[in-house]
């Protein structure tokens, strides 16, 4: 692989869906499947899978990919009247020919760029007009970044609101060897115990059990550290204040008819998010929501990686 063009191949996936392979010269690749407009693989330079997705994934529509990097929007979770984390990744995108143009990154020539529009059904479901625009890309070293860009068009003058979430999930060698660095002392909203707030503890964020956090106005930057893999993920975020932390640990695992009994040791999500305070567009008005995650190998010194020099570096 190493060696050759930048290239961007639209091709037949599982079941025949259509998705987008992206693959850098010196050899990360990244997919994206059209259904969902859902990012399913992103491998570094060694060939080595980054992103967990389950064995037992349904990939028929209009089931949701189970893994990867779904997009939860309008609606996070359960948190209003749309199904289970909206409808964007359950619906079909297309690959927009005419995007309006990004902030130039000249070193970036590997990406897609995918659109989302309403249906007649669909306003059915939710009654807004909107146009949303996500950009998959690779730098050439291996990062990868999404770009949501969510218009509101309605002609009524009537604004929208939304929640979101790039719903991320990691692949980990052992969850029980994985820490989280950057969310110590913030506030969260406990949906294990019906959205309750509570302020974590000084501590980095380790697992012996189910969690599903929300973590309030956290920093741009997060770590995940593998210690058995010696991998450290780094997530950089912008215009989304809040990060969700979820792993079903062992009884939910078996209760998912999509994920496997012991998936739960293998994956960790991690998620940059916009739902305490909901995003509002009036009509003509574009949010701007952004992430890079990269894989960096852990340094270690007496067992402990030094998160400061992740989180600043």
């Amino acid at each position: 692989m190493a060696g050759e063009k930048p290239s961007v191949e639209l091709c037949k996936g599982i079941n025949g869906l259509d998705k987008v392979v992206l693959r850098e010269a010196r050899g990360s690749s990244a997919e994206v499947y059209l259904f969902g407009g859902h990012v399913t693989s992103w491998k570094n330079e060694h060939g080595e899978e980054l992103l967990f997705v389950s064995s037992k994934a349904i990939f028929k529509p209009p089931k949701a990919i189970r893994g990867g990097i779904p997009i939860c929007f309008p609606q996070f979770s359960s948190h209003g009247n749309l199904e289970q984390h909206g409808f964007a990744r359950n619906k079909f995108w297309s690959i927009d020919t005419n995007p309006p143009q990004l902030p130039s990154n000249s070193l970036i020539k590997t990406f897609v760029d995918l659109i989302l529009k309403p249906t007649d059904d669909d306003i059915k479901i939710w009654p807004h007009s909107y146009e949303f625009r996500l950009r998959v890309a690779l730098t050439p070293g291996g990062d990868l970044m999404l770009t949501s860009r969510i218009r509101n068009t309605n002609s009524d003058g009537k604004p929208f609101s939304f929640t979101f979430a790039y719903h991320t999930y990691f692949l980990v060698s052992d969850i029980s060897e994985v820490r989280v660095e950057g969310l110590e002392t913030l506030d969260y909203l406990d949906n294990l115990k019906e959205r309750e707030r509570f302020t974590e503890q000084g501590d980095a964020i380790t697992f012996e059990s189910e969690v599903d956090k929300i973590y309030l106005s956290t920093p741009t930057k997060i770590a995940i550290i593998d210690h058995e893999k010696k991998r450290t993920f780094v997530l950089r975020k912008d215009g989304l204040p809040d990060a969700v932390v979820w792993n079903p640990w062992d009884r939910k695992a078996k209760a998912m008819p999509d994920f496997g009994d012991d998936d739960y040791k293998h994956m960790l999500s991690v998620e940059a998010a916009a739902i305490e305070k909901p995003i509002i567009l009036k009509p003509g008005e574009e949010w701007k929501g952004r992430i890079e995650l990269s894989a960096v190998p852990s340094s270690y010194c007496s067992g402990q990686l030094d998160p400061q020099k992740v989180l600043q570096g």
